[in-house]
């Protein structure tokens, strides 16, 4: 007798013996290519701007803050879409790789800006010492150096690069007015290659002219931004050419101060009508029939619960419940039913899960 489940589910719980069910794992969803590409977090994000689909004031706004070189900070419910955005125009102006900046509350401006690993440094000198082959060399310093996000942002471009700075809202309340002065200055500067001024001995070489090369944050192989995966700088001063098309997301849980706010144009993201609902799913799924009755349904619910039941759900998770059952597997009971009430279980409150019986096993009478 065959060990292998006869429906949909490959792991069945009930302490059968181990079987091979796995193999017949059918292939991921389309926004979750794992295994396909070596970068598969970046790929990933990518793929959100390739399917997305911009409402008329988001390509407003994001054209303005091209226009004044102005921060656009965005709020919305999570799953509208607001790093996607940056993705779509990033590809539709080939900007290259999207810069990448996801904030916490122990997150500083620092370490947007740039890294330094000291200690290596420290143990490169004490080795070279110990050989007695040590030399005052400034690429030696500038090797321990990684540029962040926001620094990569800042590096000179004749086109504007595209920087993400993620939940800005969760940050600790001093990061927002840290970042003021380099909204305004479009410019920092990179102390341990900063003094090399002051500790360079070579009369004929003025500071500025002291070269190194630093490497970036860029990682995308695939992106033409990769060339610049390290770059030269002179003086340890990075200022920008063209000011950066920084998208900064929040979910609207923390004000933010004035002089904070009066240096960003603001956009808030709103939830997708039917139509533009439609058209991520058409993006995403090619083969969903959105005329099938089952489809057609599931997206009415799904707006109603949404729209009129003042539930806070995310378009993702609907795409998730659309990816299960136009699978047309074979359902056993109320099992579709209440897969689907996991899959868009609210996002502001837990789910309630009530006990089910296996349907193999006879109700009690």
């Amino acid at each position: 007798m065959s060990n292998l489940p006869e429906d949909w589910k490959l792991f069945q719980g009930d302490n059968r013996k181990p079987h091979d069910a796995i193999v017949s794992l059918p292939d991921a969803p389309p926004w979750r290519p794992f295994g396909r590409d070596p970068n598969p977090g970046v790929s990933r994000r990518k793929r959100r701007g390739e399917t997305f689909q911009a409402q008329p004031e988001e390509i407003e706004m994001v054209n303005a803050a091209l226009y004044l070189r102005r921060p656009l900070l965005i709020t919305g419910k999570p799953g509208t879409g607001k790093s996607s955005l940056a993705y779509a125009v990033a590809q539709e102006l080939k900007l290259g790789e999207v810069l990448y900046w996801p904030i916490t509350t122990r997150t500083t401006l620092k370490d947007g800006l740039y890294t330094y690993d000291a200690i290596g440094r420290l143990q490169e000198v004490k080795q070279s010492e110990a050989r007695g082959d040590y030399t005052e060399d400034p690429q030696k310093i500038a090797d321990y150096i990684t540029l962040g996000p926001l620094g990569t942002a800042l590096l000179e471009s004749p086109a504007p690069r595209v920087l993400i700075i993620d939940e800005i809202d969760k940050s600790d309340i001093d990061l927002p007015n840290d970042l003021l002065t380099i909204f305004e200055e479009g410019r920092f500067e990179i102390p341990e290659l900063a003094r090399l001024e002051k500790d360079s001995d070579d009369s004929n070489q003025k500071p500025d002219q002291i070269e190194v090369k630093v490497r970036t944050a860029y990682i995308d192989e695939a992106e033409t931004t990769y060339t610049e995966k390290k770059v030269k700088l002179r003086g340890g001063r990075i200022t920008c050419q063209e000011f950066p098309l920084v998208i900064l997301t929040s979910n609207g849980e923390r004000d933010f101060p004035p002089a904070f706010l009066r240096r960003c144009l603001r956009l808030n993201m709103r939830d997708p009508d039917r139509v533009q609902l439609e058209r991520i799913i058409k993006a995403h799924l090619e083969h969903c029939n959105l005329s099938d009755i089952e489809v057609s349904e599931l997206i009415d619910s799904f707006l109603k619960r949404r729209d009129k039941g003042r539930e806070q759900l995310s378009t993702d998770q609907l795409l998730n419940a659309l990816f299960m059952i136009i699978r047309q597997r074979d359902w056993v009971g109320d099992e579709k039913e209440s897969l689907l009430d996991h899959l868009l279980a609210p996002l502001d409150r837990l789910l309630e899960v009530k006990p089910k019986e296996r349907a193999s096993e006879p109700k009690n009478k």
